[in-house]
This record gives structure tokens, C-alpha cells and sequence, in this order.
């Protein structure tokens, strides 16, 4: 598909511009991470967004393929050592519970579910749309339940309609308030859920179906 062509109505229902992001780095390389209690989520929100009104900022963003420090906090990730899954493989856009999201392209409904349990995605919606013959998937997670209350599979979702809203903790899995927006070809027979960070292991194949959601979200770093 020529993505570059596609009019994508945007996510936050604003263009992401140098002017309104701030890069957030969770990578092992920020010693700022080490002083801070991942596992107290007061904690890193205190951090996170200390970090925006530092930068005078809206949205923080980041963590395409970026592998992170952050995850340790959950033993969702924590399989064994050599299979830790810690490489990111949607973005995140870090801002204020009650944001609004939008559907960036019409849709339906995949599927939606609670993933609950402390680091998991919290309320989750997986939308499937039609761009120019090629199947593709999108998925927002850490939203509020309600956002799950009235949906049912197969409903069609407008380009530009609110779908959802970025949710607080502990009910978004107890993270600091952000959307987890990421693509995919193939669901490989997930419902409601897929892996949005993956293993070195698995990377390679994992990458390849999940797109860089920059190329839908089209903010003004790279």
C-alpha cells in the first residue's frame, strides 16, 4: 500500500508535531530510570510527566523497536533471560487520562478485551480495516473499561470517529496514562490482545508483520 497517499485522520485528533512531543527515552542507556521504583506507578507517572512539563509538551512519544528498562517492573515480560521480551513494537503516546482517540482510517471492530493484571495492556480494542485491498490492524491499548462497554465485533468504526480514551491506573494496567497504538498484518489468531513487545528471539518475524505506526501517526520526529 502507498501509505505516503492515504489521508490518515489523526490518532489524538491533532497532528503530532515537534511543537506539541517530547521523545521519551526508556531505554536501558537513561540512567534516570534507575532511580525511580518502576514497580510504584505513582512513581513513574511523577517521572513521565515531570519529564513533558519539563519540555513544556502535550504528548510524549516513542518506542518503536526501542528496547527498554521499563519492563522488569512486570512479570508479564519476564519469561527466561535469553527470551526476555523487551523490544517494543508499538508507540506510545504519553499524555493525560480522558485524551480522546480517534479511528485513523473506517473499520470495524476486531475484537476488544480487559487484559488486566498489573504492566499488561489494560482495556484493549483491535480494529481491522481495508486500505486499498490489504487487510491491516490496528491496536489501542491502556483505555478505559467503559471505552469497551458498548462495542461489538464486526461494528463499523467511522475515519474520524472517537473510538476510545486514554485510560488512568491502575485500570490501564497500572501504567502512567498513554495510548499503545500499534499495527499489524496478521493477528496470528489473536483476539483481543497481541504481543506488543517482543524477544530478540522473535523479533525478526514479529517486526515484520508489525509496521512502524509512524507511518499512520506521521509526527514530526523520526
Amino acid at each position: 500500500m502507498n501509505w505516503k497517499e492515504m489521508d490518515f485522520f489523526p490518532v489524538m485528533g491533532e497532528n503530532l508535531t515537534v511543537e506539541n512531543t517530547h521523545k521519551l527515552d526508556f531505554s536501558p542507556a537513561n540512567k534516570s530510570l534507575e532511580k525511580i521504583d518502576l514497580n510504584d506507578t505513582t512513581s513513574f507517572n511523577e517521572y513521565v510527566f515531570g519529564q513533558l512539563k519539563l519540555a513544556s509538551k502535550k504528548y510524549g512519544f516513542g518506542g518503536y523497536l526501542e528496547k527498554r528498562a521499563i519492563y522488569r517492573r512486570s512479570e508479564v515480560f519476564a519469561t527466561n533471560e535469553s527470551d526476555f521480551r523487551n523490544i517494543h513494537l508499538g508507540i506510545d503516546l504519553w499524555c493525560e487520562a480522558g485524551s480522546p482517540v480517534y479511528c485513523p482510517w473506517e473499520g470495524r471492530v476486531h475484537s476488544f478485551q480487559d487484559n488486566c493484571g498489573f504492566g499488561n495492556y489494560g482495556p484493549t480494542i483491535i480494529l481491522e480495516h481495508n486500505i486499498e485491498g490489504e487487510k491491516l490492524f490496528s491496536l489501542y491499548g491502556h483505555l478505559f473499561r467503559s471505552d469497551l462497554e458498548n462495542l461489538t465485533p464486526g461494528q463499523a468504526i467511522k475515519k474520524g470517529e472517537i473510538l476510545c480514551h486514554v485510560g488512568p491506573f491502575p485500570e490501564n494496567g497500572d501504567w502512567p496514562p498513554h495510548l499503545h497504538f500499534q499495527l499489524m498484518r496478521d493477528l496470528l489468531g489473536n483476539s483481543g490482545d497481541f504481543p506488543g513487545v517482543a524477544s530478540e528471539r522473535d523479533l525478526d518475524s514479529l517486526s515484520k508483520i508489525c509496521p512502524d505506526p509512524n507511518l499512520i501517526l506521521r509526527f514530526g520526529h523520526h
